[in-house]
């Protein structure tokens, strides 16, 4: 019988990470989705493409929310991505012209939207549209909206191939950039869903700085104290930027500090990760379930964390000490 309800509860378990589908279907009918290339919905679209020496293919209404979009195909030169999209990693271009190349197809249609001073952007085709020109092409297809409010939210629609905490990090902090000066007096905190966390506009501030910062080291400190703020954007952006450059006086500090530790004959990978541990004033704080309040304000916490390092004795460490950072290490792994 025990043997029984172990299994049963197994079974429970593993079930609940499934995915169900919905019993009520949502969404369009077929004969809602398609719609003329003429319709007032799409024709200035249309009109734009044409102005830019393109040409509209069709229209239709997205099935979930019915959101109009023109499918079209545009010179290279007409399209440009967003001033905040993470930098090109000349590696991926070459690599994605060569698969298009021996596939002789490109498949997957950029998004654009109508940007700053009617430009056409795209928010997440910038690696597929240098592809495009390191093969020649004289025009690629996309998928425009009339929305521009579309390109501050493909970071989160972005999780089949997610970016890494710098480049996801120098997204948002170029994004919020941007939105300060087109949304004046807009809130860190009504922006939320296209920031999609505090720490990652710090973060960002910290990397414009310092490409090479260890931000992983960082990243659940700052998760635990950093919160988006009621103050407007602009107001909000030079705080961070305070922040960032009182986190790199820190990682200098735990430079040294590794520094120290290896002069003593210390060779762990996880110093850093250890010594960013030891001086981590929120280390052992767990918050109450549905609290989401910090433990104390991220300036409050910085401080602590600086004098945490500059009072860490570098004879307190011994083996056994890094070895459990490294347990913990390959568990998070």
């Amino acid at each position: 019988m025990a043997a029984r309800r172990k299994t049963a509860a197994s079974t429970a378990r593993r079930s609940r990470g499934k995915l169900a589908p919905r019993r009520e279907t949502r969404g369009l009918e077929a004969t809602q989705v398609a719609i003329p290339i003429d319709s007032p919905e799409v024709a200035e679209l249309a009109a734009l493409v044409r102005t830019a020496g393109g040409a509209p293919i069709g229209a239709y209404h997205e099935p979930l929310g019915g959101r109009s979009l023109l499918l079209a195909s545009l010179p290279l030169a007409a399209v440009q991505p967003t001033p905040f999209q993470r930098d090109l990693s000349p590696t991926h271009t070459r690599r994605l012209a060569q698969k298009i190349e021996e596939t002789a197809a490109f498949l997957d249609p950029l998004i654009v939207v109508r940007g700053e001073d009617g430009k056409l952007w795209t928010p997440n085709g910038r690696h597929r549209l240098a592809a495009a020109k390191v093969l020649g092409l004289k025009q690629i297809t996309a998928l425009i909206s009339p929305e521009d409010a579309l390109a501050y939210r493909i970071l989160a629609l972005n999780t089949e191939k997610a970016h890494n905490l710098r480049d996801r990090s120098l997204e948002v902090i170029r994004m919020a950039r941007s939105l300060a000066k087109r949304r004046k007096g807009a809130t860190e905190s009504a922006l939320a869903a296209e920031f999609e966390s505090a720490e990652l506009l710090t973060l960002g501030a910290v990397y414009e700085r310092s490409s090479r910062f260890a931000g992983g080291a960082y990243s659940a400190f700052l998760k635990k104290v950093d919160r988006f703020s009621e103050r407007p954007l602009a107001t909000s952006l030079r705080e961070r930027e305070d922040h960032a450059s009182r986190l790199l006086e820190i990682d200098a500090q735990v430079k040294r500090l590794i520094a120290g530790l290896q002069a003593r004959g210390f060779k762990s990978p996880y110093l850093r990760n250890y010594v960013v541990a030891r001086i981590n004033p929120v280390r052992f704080h767990k918050p109450k379930k549905g609290d989401t309040r910090p433990p104390m304000p991220l300036s409050q916490a910085l401080t602590r964390m600086a004098a945490a390092a500059r009072a860490f004795k570098l004879e307190s460490v011994s083996n056994a000490d890094l070895a459990w950072v490294a347990v913990g290490a390959a568990a998070q792994e």
